[in-house]
């Protein structure tokens, strides 16, 4: 998934679809800005100085530096240049390659293999392994490499941060892609542009929350999609389950704890009436054990109040008959006889 957004951004750029990505991206790109507002921590050597170190390299080695000259001026990026110079000095660069189970041949930490050849080779492979979403070993790779010395640090920063993002370690991804953007105006356009997106995915990232399970399932799956189901994997499928049970128990106790205040709530208005704590949900007989009367009240002296008319009378049982309970008719049923009996209080 992420070597596609990195396909699908550069992609982008080259198809003249910066003014809109970098429109997107001001407000995080200020406030950037505003935090990498000091003097950059690594050097960019410019293409010259690579050239004429890989010029030194092959002099060492008692070869013609025109090799060099030559693969320079075919305009490659710096990474490639050098490479390509190392390869055809030395055969066994030739070997190193992706397609190995371990990509590290063990000649690269022989003592006749100087710094210079073994960073850069090293390097090389990472970038390779993380373009293979193979970000597992590309980023040992990576860890041991010495900004200071090495012939692209800008590559090396950002493959370090394209793994520390997809494996999780926001910590160290946002500290890498700081220190990527000390020189946004001087790295490749598509790794700033990038780098500031990735920062603002990962800085906002919870550990445990919903997000942050999905991105390990996504891991999970690269992995099995490589043929890598070992113990690694296996730690990760754990931790997913492990979070995702303690977000189910979240959840579980706020609504008992949402569900325990609405009752407490409603006890404490009804005991304050001195009711019950909920309505009944059906209309039937409460089976109260009182009377059934009602205190009277003071309703005015006028003559005939609570009598009506015998046809209004029937029409209003005959109301109560369609839309309620047939208890309902007999209790005002007898409501009524009691009145005419005088029986009941006014």
């Amino acid at each position: 998934m992420l070597q596609r957004l990195l396909i699908v951004t550069c992609a982008s750029l080259v198809a003249g679809g910066l003014p809109a990505l970098a429109v997107a991206m001001t407000a995080t790109a200020a406030a950037v800005d505003d935090e990498l507002a000091r003097e950059p921590s690594w050097p960019a050597p410019s293409r010259a100085e690579l050239r004429d170190r890989t010029t030194a390299w092959l002099a060492t080695r008692g070869h013609d530096a025109a090799a060099a000259i030559e693969v320079w001026d075919d305009g490659a990026e710096p990474l490639d240049a050098v490479v390509a110079v190392i390869r055809r000095a030395d055969p066994r660069a030739a070997a190193v390659d992706t397609a190995t189970s371990d990509p590290v041949a063990a000649w690269l930490d022989g003592s006749d293999v100087d710094s210079f050849e073994r960073d850069s080779l090293r390097l090389w492979l990472a970038r390779e392994l993380v373009r293979r979403d193979r970000f597992d070993e590309a980023l040992p790779l990576l860890a041991g490499l010495d900004l200071a010395t090495s012939v692209d640090p800008a590559t090396l920063l950002f493959h370090r941060a394209v793994c520390q993002h997809w494996l999780l370690d926001a910590e160290a991804a946002v500290d890498s892609l700081d220190r990527l953007l000390e020189r946004a105006g001087e790295i490749p356009v598509r790794y700033e542009r990038v780098a500031r997106l990735l920062r603002a995915d990962i800085a906002g990232l919870e550990d445990g929350s919903l997000d942050h399970i999905a991105r390990r399932m996504r891991d999970i799956t690269r992995r099995l999609d490589l043929g890598r189901a070992g113990p690694r994997t296996r730690q990760v499928q754990e931790s997913v389950v492990t979070s995702l049970d303690r977000l189910i128990k979240d959840l579980e106790d706020q609504q008992q704890q949402g569900a325990s205040g609405s009752a407490g709530a409603g006890g404490g208005a009804a005991g304050g009436q001195g009711g019950a704590a909920t309505p009944m949900d059906d209309s039937r007989l409460a089976g109260g054990q009182g009377k059934g009367e009602v205190q009277a009240r003071d309703v005015g002296s006028g003559d005939g109040w609570g009598n009506l008319p015998p046809h209004a009378r029937e029409a209003a049982l005959q109301q109560i008959g369609r839309e309620f309970p047939p208890h309902y008719r007999e209790a005002i049923e007898l409501y009524f006889k009691r009145l005419a009996t005088g029986s009941e209080e006014r």
